[in-house]
């Protein structure tokens, strides 16, 4: 058992295990091979194995979920309920979030040319007080983050691009919307107001929004989904031939035209975000089909609505051109389906990225659980075997889910399946291809003591200026004192959780899962905003 000693003691003890780490060349960037530590002492890098001990419990994995305000989806659950209860159910959700093991959430904070955050160039959502332009009383994106940061989840802000209004009529709009201020950049199709994509002036604009979101608030992403040009309604065409004729000079076809404004859009913002936060992530999740192969060689082998034609993404032609940082396509079909089956889209998007280094995320549907047209979805087996499938495509680095409150009411027990079986053991992000960096140096585990609530664990909290600096720490928890390796690392089932940064020398947490009377051996490692880890801290045994 650790001997808990004074305060006086206990700085003196921390400054000796630090100067006896940098001594061993890990805390000034050393070799971990050529670094004099005692034998036992120090596990080696944690990625530095070869290859998950246990395939089926990756400890690397992507796990999100969406979480819409469009027509208050999930939340707010209503228009108009008071900032407290608003703010109870996001907590309730985070909290349900971290039940089932994820690590993500991709928040709806841009729904309809509309802001859920304290937006200087347009209204609040109507989908928070039922009244456009009305405040909250609050800023929801602050509180979002300060919430998800402090559960450790990374949080994503999902932003439309075009929408303006699920509505036609401008005049409903807010006077000071810029749609009605500017109502040549508007266009209305199908029932609904969108920016019109063709207008210069709305590309401008949309850049400026979404970097003033990720220049002012702590997110740790951008996020686009399905919506560019508008879904087709009939045989009617979006309404642009006057902005064409305006704008598309040199260009063969409208059709031609309207990929470029798009692409110019995404192009533009890998280019600004970067250099707003250059550790920021930007990623989009298209409609699954980019182009049929019927149409295109280089497309799947589906027969369904294609992206690239209908909606003018040329989803395939940005991971080409490293545009995103990840890529996340729609995969809402069961496996097998005829026109679009998943298990051949999951193959189609696999290669697509391949060499590209955009990261590949799955988007699930959580809607079709238990549907029975196709009947395939009212297997309860259906959405498991995608997870079982995607772990035979390395490129496939996690999933995000539509959307949580559906997949709070475990159909057919598929979140139960997630706790019990397929989310088990936690798991750290992945580290992004596209932001390659060190990792935080080596941390002191200086406190392993048993207490009425479980093992207190503290250790010492990296930060700047003394090189990279840790987000978040992860336990991990060994029984009895076993001689270790990286592969023991590498092993979801040892991995206890993770938690979050804090100000101040130490950092600290309980395990309240250990058995008094046990033997354990402890280690820490210190990771990065990027899920850069650290080598392994010095063990603590206690037991």
């Amino acid at each position: 058992m650790t001997k808990v000693p004074s305060r006086r003691g206990f700085l003196a003890a921390s400054a000796g295990v630090t100067a006896a780490l940098a001594g061993g060349g890990l805390l000034t960037g050393g070799s971990p091979a050529a670094a004099a530590v005692p034998a036992g002492d120090l596990s080696r890098l944690p990625g530095s194995c070869s290859s998950d001990p246990d395939p089926a419990h990756p400890k690397r994995q992507l796990r999100g979920v969406w979480i819409a305000s469009v027509s208050n989806i999930d939340w707010p659950s209503a228009p108009g309920l008071s900032a407290a209860q608003q703010q109870a159910e996001l907590v309730a959700l985070l909290d349900a979030a971290v039940r089932m093991r994820m690590n993500a959430v991709y928040l709806q904070i841009r729904p309809a040319a509309d802001a859920l955050y304290d937006s200087r160039y347009e209204p609040w959502s109507q989908y928070l007080t039922g009244t456009q332009g009305q405040d909250p009383g609050y800023d929801p994106l602050a509180f979002a983050v300060a919430e998800a940061h402090k559960r450790n989840l990374e949080l994503h802000a999902w932003m439309n691009p075009y929408r303006v209004s699920t509505q036609p009529d401008p005049n409903q709009l807010v006077p000071t919307h810029p749609a009605r201020v500017h109502p040549d950049w508007c266009v209305e199709y199908g029932g609904e107001l969108y920016y019109n994509p063709g207008v210069p002036a709305v590309l401008d604009f949309d850049v400026q929004v979404i970097t003033d979101v990720a220049s002012r608030y702590d997110i740790d992403g951008i996020h686009f989904d399905d919506y560019f040009y508008p879904y087709p309604v009939g045989t009617t065409d979006f309404p642009d031939d006057a902005t064409f004729a305006a704008y598309g000079a040199g260009f063969p076809d409208k059709a031609t035209w309207r990929r470029a404004n798009v692409d110019k859009l995404v192009s533009t913002l890998q280019r600004e975000l970067r250099a707003v936060k250059p550790w920021m992530k930007w990623g989009i999740s298209p409609f699954g089909i980019w182009r049929n192969q019927a149409t295109d060689p280089l497309g799947s082998a589906t027969n369904g609505l294609q992206s690239y034609d209908a909606l003018s993404a040329d989803t395939r032609g940005w991971v080409q051109k490293g545009w995103l940082d990840y890529v996340a396509p729609q995969l809402y079909w069961n496996i097998g389906f005829p026109p679009a089956a998943y298990d051949v889209l999951v193959d189609w998007w696999s290669k697509a990225v391949d060499g590209t280094g955009t990261q590949l995320l799955i988007g699930q549907t959580i809607s079709k659980i238990g549907i029975s047209n196709p009947p395939a979805w009212l297997d309860p087996n259906e959405m498991p075997n995608h997870l079982i499938l995607d772990r035979k495509y390395p490129e496939v680095a996690g999933d995000i889910y539509f959307n949580i409150t559906k997949l709070l009411t475990d159909p057919l027990g598929f979140q139960t399946r997630l706790i019990t079986d397929l989310y088990e053991y936690p798991a750290l992000v992945p580290e992004m291809p596209r932001h390659p960096g060190p990792a935080p140096d080596r941390t002191a585990l200086t406190e392993a003591r048993p207490s009425a609530a479980g093992t207190r664990l503290q250790w010492l909290n990296l930060r700047r200026p003394h090189g990279v600096e840790a987000a978040y720490y992860a336990v991990y928890r060994f029984d009895g004192h076993p001689p270790l390796s990286a592969c023991d690392f590498a092993d979801a089932k040892n991995l206890l959780g993770t938690v979050r940064a804090v100000s101040g020398l130490f950092n600290g947490w309980t395990d309240a899962s250990a058995v008094a009377g046990n033997q354990y051996t402890y280690h820490v490692t210190a990771v990065d905003r990027l899920h850069h880890e650290s080598e392994a801290s010095n063990p603590q045994v206690v037991g």
